[in-house]
């Protein structure tokens, strides 16, 4: 079984190259993790899609030690970034501090002025109805913030 994860990490860290669009940047880096957070961040991604179909998928703050980036998803702003970590894959809203989460959904960075997180750990469910609510509360966020003019 190691010689098949390495293997498909060294494909995955290929698909990485500079050239790669978001989206299949997001897909190596879900086939590089090989376990629960790449199905996580996988279910969280479909989700969003799912939300709004208008969503745009970038990949920001890629660097040597972090070949694939961070997955962020757009709409008139940034919406969210899926993050992983060793134990947790984290959703950060980007202006997450300005929306309602009646279902109490965030649970990480709450100390601060503007973003709001989920950390999601092995097993946890993910109240879907919840997320998809705090998704179009972003978007609408977002779209409903005036833009400046240019010159």
């Amino acid at each position: 079984m190691m010689k098949a994860t390495t293997t498909m990490k060294k494909n995955a860290v290929k698909e990485a190259e500079p050239e790669a669009s978001p989206s299949q940047l997001i897909d190596a880096k879900v086939a590089a993790l090989g376990d629960w957070r790449g199905k996580t961040l996988a279910r969280l991604r479909s989700l969003i899609k799912e939300t709004d179909p208008d969503v745009v998928e970038e990949v920001k703050w890629r660097k040597p030690s972090n070949v694939f980036g961070v997955p962020v998803w757009e709409h008139a702003g940034i919406i969210c970034t899926g993050e992983t970590y060793k134990n947790a894959v984290k959703l950060t809203f980007a202006k997450g501090a300005s929306l309602e989460d009646p279902s109490g959904l965030f649970n990480s960075s709450l100390e601060g002025n503007t973003r709001r997180a989920i950390d999601f750990h092995e097993g946890d469910e993910i109240d879907e109805k919840a997320l998809k609510a705090l998704v179009r509360a972003a978007v609408a966020l977002n779209t409903s913030q005036k833009r400046p003019k240019s010159a």
